[in-house]
C-alpha cells in the first residue's frame, strides 16, 4: 500500500510551528505521530501514562520505541482505580477515563510551556462505540489522523516506508477492555490477565489476543489466521494449567476469534 502523501501533508499543516505534548503508548499510531511530530513540530515531548491497566509488555515497548525515534519519553504512573467508579467497570468507563488522561495530559504539557496536546486515534477506530472520543474532544485534544482522514493501514505504510519497527505491531488495548461492564476490577485481577497474556504468547507466539474474564470462565481470543497454534495438546494443557495457576476455574478458546469491541457486543442484542 502506497503513503497517501496529501493526507500526511495535513498532518503537517498541523503540527508545523508548535511545541506539542504527545501521548505516547509505542502503539503504532502514537509512534508514526510521534514521528510525524519530529519532523515539523517546534518542539516534541512524548508522555506515557503508567497505570494498572497498561500491560507490562506495552510499557518496555514504548521505551524502547521512542529510543529508536531518539526522543524523550516522560513517564509518570497514574492509580487509575482510584479514578471516580472506573474500578466498577461501568458503560462509560471510556469517557471518565479518556476525561481524566486529557486533563493529566494537558497538565503536564503546561508544565512544560508546550502549546499542544496531540493523540493517535484514527479514522478506523471510528465504528463502534467511542465515548473517549467525546472526552478528547471535549477537553479540546488534537486528533491529527482523524482530521486527515488516515486509517491504521494507512499508518502501516508510513511506518514500512519510515523503517519504523512498530509497522506490523497488533494493536493494543488498556486491560479494563478484558471485564464486562460493571464488573468489579482489581490490581490482582489486572496483573493476573496481564500474566496470563504474556504467556499465552510465550508459549503460541500469537500477535492479536485477548484474555476475556468472565468470573470463573477466562475465554481467549486469538486472530481467527492464528488459532491453529493453539491445536496441539500439549500447548492447551500448558495453557490450561498456567489458567488454573493462576486461579481462574475454567479456560475457553473463543470460536469466533479475536475482534475489537467484543465487550460492546452485548449491548447490541436485540
Amino acid at each position: 500500500m502506497a503513503v497517501d502523501e496529501s493526507k500526511f501533508e495535513i498532518v503537517r499543516d498541523l503540527l508545523t510551528g508548535h511545541c506539542v505534548l504527545v501521548a505516547f503508548s509505542g502503539g503504532v499510531d502514537s509512534s508514526v505521530l510521534a514521528h510525524n511530530a519530529k519532523r515539523w513540530a517546534k518542539e516534541v515531548s512524548l508522555l506515557l501514562v503508567s497505570s494498572e491497566t497498561v500491560t507490562s509488555e506495552e510499557i518496555e515497548n514504548a521505551k524502547s520505541v521512542a529510543s529508536e525515534l531518539e526522543l524523550d519519553l516522560d513517564v509518570i504512573d497514574f492509580d487509575w482505580l482510584s479514578q471516580g467508579n472506573l474500578a466498577s467497570n461501568p458503560i462509560d468507563r471510556c469517557y471518565q477515563c479518556k476525561k481524566a488522561l486529557a486533563k493529566l495530559w494537558k497538565e503536564r504539557a503546561n508544565e512544560l510551556g508546550l502549546d499542544m496536546v496531540v493523540e493517535g486515534t484514527t479514522a478506523t477506530e471510528m465504528s463502534g462505540r467511542r465515548p473517549g472520543e467525546q472526552a478528547l474532544r471535549e477537553e479540546g485534544i488534537t486528533s491529527p489522523f482523524l482530521v486527515a482522514e488516515l486509517t491504521k493501514p494507512d499508518l502501516r505504510a508510513y511506518a514500512l516506508e519510515h523503517n519504523l519497527s512498530i509497522a506490523e505491531r497488533p494493536s493494543m488495548a488498556c486491560l479494563a477492555t478484558r471485564f464486562p461492564y460493571d464488573t468489579q476490577i482489581t490490581k490482582n485481577l489486572l496483573r493476573k490477565i496481564d500474566e496470563f497474556e504474556e504467556k499465552i504468547r510465550e508459549f503460541t507466539g500469537v500477535g492479536r489476543l485477548r484474555a476475556r474474564y468472565h468470573d470463573e470462565i477466562v475465554r481467549i481470543e486469538v486472530a481467527p489466521e492464528e488459532r491453529d497454534a493453539f491445536f496441539d495438546k500439549r500447548i492447551l494443557d500448558d495453557i490450561h494449567q498456567i489458567g488454573k495457576s493462576l486461579g481462574f476455574q475454567y479456560i475457553t478458546l473463543d470460536m469466533k476469534g479475536y475482534r475489537s469491541g467484543a465487550m460492546d457486543e452485548p449491548l447490541c442484542d436485540d
